[in-house]
């Protein structure tokens, strides 16, 4: 079939990320025919960058306006269109489906929660006045909702596996035996005082900057960063999805931010802070609460209680002598998740629905 994504970037990668591993698992795994219509096209090219050019050849990238320039663009009606995250369709490829004489369904592609309201929404119709199907799926963790995306299911935890070419100056740098903790966040965590916490450990530590957020952490401080000899501050540059995919398989510990990540985090089977995007109505509280509830289940009250203190950024000397714990409790949860998307995950159960 034909399936045509629409994505609205909010918040830089997050949500071309989903978009695009959403993209190459229909595609790759499932030979369906993709376009995206993207309204930030050099962000979602920078995370398809690196993949092999068949994978990426099979997947049509295409600007938002392409959607309804149909001089350069002959835009085919497709079977299915996606509305990434809710994002509203263009008023005029709208209408170009109204007129087409095959009608597709239209499917509102919501955000990835672990909240147990979504079971009683998902695949619910979407009645609209003009008459087109409309549905809503909810990606999520419990086993009658969307499920995750786990294409591809990187192999983690190789130390000595190759180093990707554009990461190889920045791995140079790591000091041995000396723990790895990579870092995505959002501005407003309380970073600098965070690392500087790490010193009350006794250990060494590399610290793996995302591109962009050491000038982040030099504009939250009015004065020049001094850290402990023990911590260095290695800064990566902007790496594509698999490449970020290997930097936190090679880690210890990882901070992680928005929908992708996150769920790559958890496939590392390591430790991580999952910093989710506030919001001014403190949504964002009720959605980690609802996760860390599936997370920590059966893990024991010492472990819950220091998972919980670090997601809400307690100091990490409060919380990292635990750390082998969580490492053991990460694979295990690794485990459970892929056994328990043995379908295929997302991809799978969005074509089984349209199907």
């Amino acid at each position: 079939m034909r399936w045509d994504i629409f994505c609205q970037i909010v918040d830089n990668y997050g949500d071309a990320g989903v978009c695009w591993r959403l993209a190459r698992s229909l595609t790759s795994l499932h030979g369906q025919d993709i376009r995206i219509f993207c309204d930030d096209l050099a962000t979602l090219n920078l995370l398809a960058s690196g993949v092999d050019e068949t994978v990426k050849a099979k997947v049509d990238l295409q600007p938002w306006e392409a959607s309804f320039i149909n001089s350069r663009h002959p835009v085919q009606t497709p079977d299915v269109v996606i509305e990434a995250f809710g994002c509203e369709l263009p008023e005029r490829y709208l209408t170009g489906l109204l007129i087409a004489p095959k009608k597709p369904l239209i499917i509102n592609l919501e955000y990835l929660t672990a909240e147990p309201w979504i079971v009683d929404f998902h695949q619910k119709a979407s009645p609209q006045t003009h008459g087109i199907p409309k549905y809503f799926f909810f990606p999520g963790f419990q086993a009658n909702v969307g499920g995750i995306l786990i294409d591809p299911v990187p192999p983690f935890s190789e130390i000595n596996s190759k180093i990707p070419v554009s990461l190889q100056a920045s791995w140079s740098q790591l000091r041995p035996n000396t723990k790895r903790i990579s870092i995505f966040c959002y501005p407003g965590a309380p970073l600098l005082k965070w690392l500087k916490d790490l010193e009350k450990t006794g250990e060494n530590f590399d610290i793996i900057l995302t591109h962009g957020l050491l000038e982040q952490l030099r504009l939250s401080t009015s004065q020049e960063i001094t850290l402990p000899e023990s911590i260095q501050l290695i800064s990566i540059p902007f790496v594509s999805q698999d490449e970020y995919d290997w930097v936190l398989g090679q880690c210890d510990f990882n901070i992680v931010r928005g929908e992708d990540s996150f769920v790559r985090a958890q496939l590392a089977g390591k430790p991580f802070i999952w910093h989710i995007y506030p919001q001014e109505d403190r949504a964002h509280e009720v959605k980690l609460a609802a996760f860390l509830d599936l997370y920590l289940e059966g893990a024991p009250q010492e472990l819950r209680l220091a998972v919980i203190a670090a997601m809400t950024w307690a100091m990490p000397g409060d919380w990292l002598s635990l750390l082998d714990a969580w490492n053991s409790h990460s694979k295990a949860w690794r485990a459970d998740l892929l056994k328990k998307q043995a379908d295929g995950g997302l991809a799978a159960r969005l074509l089984g629905f349209v199907a």
